[in-house]
């Protein structure tokens, strides 16, 4: 197959936490002939996936890592201290960063938050991932401090989480190459931007009614009337003539001429 007959289709990634299925559906809904495949990376890899080509657009965390990148941010998430069930925590709905200082707090390298100053005691070692640092929690090793949808990704029945009310929060934003924004692109940032399918703004409009006269079309049928009056018009004309050609008062020898003759003055007799 050559390149132009390739089908198309749509590569989205996306990092853990973030829940892509109502994009998805309405993608599916609106372009049922073109496939949508979900690409799951992690924080850390998502920026090299979009720039290899390894997806056409993603689902990532804030900061985007580079200029080349465009993004749209989307939503804000919450941030909570994911925590063992027994911990003294669980008393309060809140807390805050000063109240974790005497805690061993995780810092996972695959973290996205920005801490000016992170709370409590650092651990040891960082644990590579996210979901690393959730076992050690369940151990009894420390706390982790990460975007709730993280903490709602990695539950277990023996931990729990409370909203630490001074954290920095993480942003969700959808991401793509700012050199490859294909049309498909475009169709799936109106769609997470909550454009209609008939918007103006979209790269499909909507189709015109059948019944929808093109533009100038009025005008066009205005001039050929004339066209149209002109052929009745002989063919009237052309009616009316043949009609008084057989008229009994028509010719040189008709009673019209005769009268046409009388009307003159009487010769006077010699």
């Amino acid at each position: 197959m050559t390149g132009s007959e390739v089908s198309p289709s749509f590569r989205l990634a996306y990092v853990p936490g973030v829940t892509p299925a109502k994009w998805v559906r309405i993608w599916n809904e609106r372009l049922p002939d073109v496939p949508l495949t979900l690409v799951q990376v992690s924080a850390a890899e998502a920026c090299d996936v979009l720039r290899s080509g390894g997806a056409d657009a993603g689902f990532l965390r804030l900061p985007v890592d580079g200029t080349d990148l465009s993004a749209i941010p989307l939503y804000t998430e919450t941030t909570v201290v994911v925590i063992p069930k027994d911990h003294v925590v669980t008393a309060v709905d809140e807390v805050s960063a000063a109240d974790l200082a005497d805690d061993i707090v995780l810092h996972p390298l695959d973290d996205t938050l920005e801490w000016e100053r992170r709370p409590g005691l650092p651990a040891l070692e960082r644990p590579a991932t996210t979901e690393d640092a959730i076992e050690l929690v369940a151990a009894g090793v420390g706390l982790l401090v990460v975007p709730q949808s993280l903490a709602r990704l990695y539950h277990r029945k023996d931990l729990t989480y409370r909203t630490v009310a001074d954290a920095p929060e993480s942003r969700v934003a959808l991401s793509w190459p700012q050199d490859a924004t294909t049309d498909l692109v475009e169709d799936f940032i109106g769609i997470v931007r909550g454009r209609t399918v008939n918007s103006s703004r979209g790269r499909r409009p909507a189709p015109a009614p059948a019944q929808s006269k093109p533009k100038g079309s009025d005008t066009a049928g205005a001039r050929r009337k004339p066209a149209a009056g002109k052929s009745a018009g002989k063919s009237a004309g052309k009616s009316a003539g043949k009609s008084a050609g057989k008229s009994p008062r028509s010719g040189s020898g008709g009673s019209g001429g005769s009268k046409g003759g009388r009307r003159g003055k009487p010769r006077r007799r010699s």
